[in-house]
């Protein structure tokens, strides 16, 4: 059962101090499962790419740079080096032969298979520490949370595919 929004401002810098710290200390305990994954280990920009390209399969380079919000050399950077350790691969886009489409390998999605179960496995021993009320809780409000900031890994539907309204 959701509870019913914050109406005063106080509370609202409070939850925002506290998700703030608990960001920080979930990029400790990612950072962790990172450093534990047996392939070869990527930067967080790095990481990033990579399941923005697992959310938006055939996303081509502009895409991507508007999503990391990074300019076109920083993002071919970052493809260059995924793509030399064998985790993303460039094919010519079928509709225009002047982009290339991004696509994980399949050594790339079994290090994203691998460095969420690390993560998990962090999260999992973390939470089992937390009294099963709390559990609920959280799962509650990261859910509103989720639903609050939308989804920031993924493109935005083509204007043609949106419903039209009067």
């Amino acid at each position: 059962m959701r509870q019913s929004p914050i109406r005063s401002p106080r509370p609202a810098v409070s939850a925002v101090v506290e998700v703030s710290e608990l960001i920080e200390l979930l990029e400790v305990v990612w950072e962790r499962g990172r450093d534990t994954v047996c392939a070869p280990p990527v930067s967080p920009a790095q990481a990033r790419v990579l399941f923005i390209v697992e959310k938006n399969d055939e996303i081509n380079l502009s895409a991507l740079g508007r999503l990391l919000g990074a300019a076109p050399p920083s993002v071919t950077r970052l493809c260059d080096r995924l793509q030399a350790v064998g985790f993303l691969e460039r094919a010519p886009s079928p509709t225009d032969r002047r982009e290339h489409q991004l696509h994980l390998t399949p050594q790339g999605r079994t290090y994203l298979a691998d460095l969420r179960a690390r993560r998990e496995e962090a999260l999992t021993a973390a939470m089992a520490a937390m009294p099963a009320a709390s559990r609920a809780a959280l799962a509650v409000g990261l859910a509103d949370l989720r639903e609050a900031v939308g989804g920031p890994l993924r493109l935005p539907e083509p204007q043609s595919a949106r419903p039209r309204t009067a």
